[in-house]
């Protein structure tokens, strides 16, 4: 079997995107970037109201106007979600030619990306796609993530990078000892941990599982 789309994470720290449209779709497009340092674009002729909300906020720029071919190849990322099924080919099109990554709502055909199913936990980042065949299972199966990262895995994750730290600190070149430490990490019943002790008597427990 060969799929269409391969999981990848690429920075958003400065990205400049675009997305045209600005229906209830666009707004949910534009509020997954908003999690992330870019710059958003948005061009429609006509907007939903919260996305003037993000415009007050500074967080958005509209313009509210048609698209103008080929505008989108001066983006790094492009989202198209008009109604206008020629004006979303358009805007693939234009992406395409210039090497832009783009995707156009339900038109799996005219994109070069998908949004998968998120769960984050901090730092963590649990993605769920069905390469873009069975979107609906995504979100099924979004739930049953959500039962196996629970909520004290955000916390989880805080101390786990500064454990990484205190690890790369105290055994600089010792890759056998690194491992150690991580694996008791790992074995740690962190679900009673973090319960039962607080934020001192973590680190405790962090740098007792510094030494072997």
């Amino acid at each position: 079997m060969t799929y269409a789309y391969m999981p990848v994470s690429f920075t958003m720290n400065k990205r400049k995107c675009l997305v045209v449209g600005g229906g209830k779709v666009a707004l949910r497009k534009v509020e997954k970037l908003l999690e992330y340092d870019t710059s958003i674009t948005v061009i429609s002729p006509e907007f939903d109201q919260k996305l003037e909300f993000y415009v007050s906020r500074g967080r958005v720029e509209l313009e509210k106007r048609m698209y103008r071919s080929p505008e989108a190849s001066t983006y790094g990322l492009v989202i198209s979600c008009t109604d206008d099924t020629d004006l979303n080919r358009q805007v693939s099109e234009d992406c395409r030619s210039a090497g832009v990554p783009v995707n156009v709502a339900d038109a799996p055909s005219l994109c070069d990306f998908i949004f998968p199913s998120v769960v984050r936990r901090g730092c963590m980042t649990a993605a769920i796609a069905t390469d873009g065949k069975a979107p609906f299972m995504s979100g099924h199966l979004n739930l049953v993530l959500e039962t196996i990262f629970p909520t004290y895995w955000e916390k989880l994750m805080k101390h786990a990078v500064t454990f990484r730290k205190k690890v790369q600190e105290r055994w600089v070149d010792d890759i056998e000892n690194k491992t150690a430490c991580y694996g008791r990490f790992l074995d740690a019943d962190w679900k009673s941990i973090l319960k039962s002790k607080n934020a001192e008597e973590v680190s405790h427990e962090l740098d007792r599982m510094l030494e072997p």
